[in-house]
């Protein structure tokens, strides 16, 4: 579905364009997201898929920690490039995939789902079904997932578009009885501005 006010690849395209490290998202590292990560203890041969990365330093991160089977995916490309070009070289030992996460069809799946950016911006409950769906196909029993969203006393806007406030009520529906959550963190995020952005995080493991 594609309404005005929506996530869409020309939205985020346009956000990027106009520059990443002045946004609201923007962090010069990847903190929360690299502990939860390496609080799995799975190897560094794992592999992560970062879906709605954009331009997300996650990548740079987990390079240099020595994580070796990476994919970053988005819909928008203008913010993959940005990623690509800041990495360089670096850049060949990343896949990377343009697609909208709620019709993509995950051509495998993977040891570590993580996403920082994508699910608190579905408002529709068909969306995050869909969500849900594409998670399941991108992931196995003893899979991982990284999850962080916009906490009960998060923003109500980002980037110019309404977007969904969670709670522990919000989680466990979409965990559903196919993982169980080993972390649960609160969190602000600072802003480049200063202000700041509640988060809530949560490390689950798929049991089925």
């Amino acid at each position: 579905m594609s309404t005005p006010g929506e996530s869409t690849p020309a939205h985020w395209d346009a956000a990027y364009t106009a520059g990443d490290t002045t946004r609201g998202w923007y962090q010069s590292q990847a903190t929360m997201s690299l502990h939860l990560i390496e609080s799995t203890d799975l190897p560094a041969t794992s592999s992560i898929v970062d879906v709605g990365s954009g331009a997300s330093v996650l990548v740079d991160d987990l390079l240099a920690a020595g994580y070796s089977d990476i994919t970053c995916m988005d819909h928008s490309p203008i913010g993959l490039q940005v990623a690509r070009d800041r990495l360089g070289d670096r850049a060949h030992d990343v896949d990377w995939i343009v697609a909208d996460l709620l019709t993509w069809q995950p051509p495998r799946t993977y040891d570590i789902w993580h996403d920082r950016a994508v699910l608190h911006f579905l408002l529709d409950e068909a969306d995050i079904a869909a969500y849900r769906r594409t998670m399941l196909a991108g992931t196995h029993v003893g899979s991982w997932l990284v999850l962080g969203v916009f906490g009960p006393e998060g923003p109500q806007m980002c980037a110019g578009l309404p977007v969904r406030r969670y709670d522990d009520t919000g989680i466990d529906a979409l965990l559903g009885g196919d993982f169980t959550r080993t972390e649960r963190i609160v969190v602000d995020h600072v802003r480049p501005d200063g202000d700041t952005q509640q988060y809530l995080w949560t490390l689950a493991r798929r049991d089925r």
